[in-house]
């Protein structure tokens, strides 16, 4: 049995890869760069089973054809010196690394291009807040967060940045991961080719909930992107009612925005978010309601994202009538795109 344990660990180690979420996995790439990375990754492996194998092979062959016979004492010949091994070992990995490095250089230096100037390119600048994401679109003077709209067909360059720590923007069906960090901007692009919606996350762990801090990559066609983009331009909708109106701007809009209301004033943008995939990035509105989400999030924050720093309602003073309200409010705010 004892013999057996180091076996079990082992396949157990193996068999934890599998599973978990196909939206989140880099092994079924959704677009030009991360099949790009997908097939470097696919050749370096290739490379380096074909050396096991055939060292393997070779190590296994001399092992038995080259071993001690019964009786056999005798001292084996002595090989040294001989200039064909040599020079075989020495050519067979400069020929594998150069099969690996070419492609590899390639796509190096190719997914290091720089589009900010490209007029054709989509520009975003991302930057990073603990624990959300917030998506500026200078081109058209609009921002939003956690749902980052993309037409397909196009480059979409990316200007990352953080406004605290440091975190990693990673979209992994879509393409490699790149850091935020504050004081310097790092640039990376991606490409959408198909429409669909792409699930993001942060890989550097930053805070107790980091692995909560997700966005959402929404790819539409070019005349829903530009649809979008004229409703997110649009005069922002506050609520109907005068007291959830009163209460809304009073205790909501001194911190978040409203269409151009309050632009800028650090915490997301809620222009849209009933129509968004989630609430706070990570209470999905596939799961339950928009508004029973928002409800639970503005109840308490804390409780959902440890660490967020926006006030829970108490704190706020947000009574439990102008909670129901907001929520409803908010969860029937959607742009038609």
């Amino acid at each position: 049995m004892k013999r057996l344990l180091p076996v079990l660990a082992g396949m157990m180690l193996l068999l934890s890869a599998c599973g978990g979420r196909s939206d989140l996995s880099t092994l079924k790439p959704q677009g030009p760069v991360a099949q790009g990375q997908y097939d470097l990754m696919v050749l370096s492996i290739s490379i380096m089973a074909l050396v096991v194998v055939v060292v393997f092979a070779i190590c296994f062959y001399v092992l038995i054809r080259f071993r001690r016979r019964k009786g056999d004492n005798a001292i084996p010949k002595q090989v040294e010196g001989n200039h064909k091994l040599e020079i075989t070992w020495t050519v067979i990995p400069i020929v594998l690394l150069i099969i690996l490095g070419v492609p590899t250089i390639d796509k190096v230096f190719g997914y290091a291009k720089d589009y900010s100037h490209d007029k054709n390119a989509v520009q975003v600048v991302v930057t990073s807040h603990q624990y959300w994401w917030e998506f500026e679109y200078p081109q058209y003077g609009i921002t939003t967060a956690q749902d980052l709209v993309v037409p397909t067909g196009k480059k979409i360059q990316f200007k990352l940045a953080s406004a605290d720590v440091k975190h990693s923007f990673w979209i992994p069906s879509i393409g490699g991961k790149m850091d935020t960090n504050t004081g310097v901007d790092n640039k990376m692009f991606l490409e959408f080719p198909k429409e669909g919606v792409y699930r993001g996350k942060c890989a550097e762990l930053c805070g107790p909930s980091h692995s909560l801090m997700d966005f959402k990559a929404k790819a539409v066609d070019q005349a829903s992107f530009d649809r979008w983009v004229a409703a997110m331009k649009g005069p922002g909708v506050l609520p109907e009612d005068a007291s959830i109106k009163e209460a809304f701007q009073s205790k909501c809009l001194s911190c978040h925005a409203i269409g151009e209301q309050n632009s800028g004033a650090g915490a997301p943008n809620l222009t849209g978010i009933g129509g968004r995939e989630t609430v706070g990035g990570i209470l999905y509105n596939s799961d339950h309601p928009a508004e029973e989400n928002l409800k639970e999030w503005i109840k308490d924050p804390q409780s959902v994202k440890p660490g967020a720093t926006m006030p829970n309602a108490d704190d706020l003073g947000v009574t439990q009538e102008e909670l129901d309200g907001i929520a409803k409010y908010l969860a029937g705010y959607k742009l038609d795109y």
